[in-house]
C-alpha cells in the first residue's frame, strides 16, 4: 500500500502531507520498505509468468 491513500489517525491528514511527527514517521517507514512492496500486482503476475516461462524452457531444453 501506498502513503499518499493513508490518513493519519493522529491529525487526521494525508499521511503524504506529513504535518505531524507521526505522518512524518510512517512517511519515511512506507518509503523505506522492501522494492516489491512498490510494485503493481499487475507487474508481479508479469514476473511470476516470466519466470514459470524461463523454467519451462530450461526444463524443455535439458531433456
Amino acid at each position: 500500500m501506498t502513503y499518499d491513500r493513508l490518513v493519519c489517525a493522529n491529525c487526521a491528514a494525508p499521511v503524504s502531507e506529513g504535518r505531524c511527527p507521526v505522518c512524518r514517521a510512517n512517511r519515511e517507514r512506507l518509503q523505506q520498505e522492501s522494492f516489491l512492496s512498490g510494485i503493481s500486482p499487475m507487474a508481479l503476475i508479469a514476473l511470476l509468468a516470466v519466470l514459470v516461462a524461463a523454467v519451462a524452457l530450461l526444463a524443455h531444453q535439458t531433456v
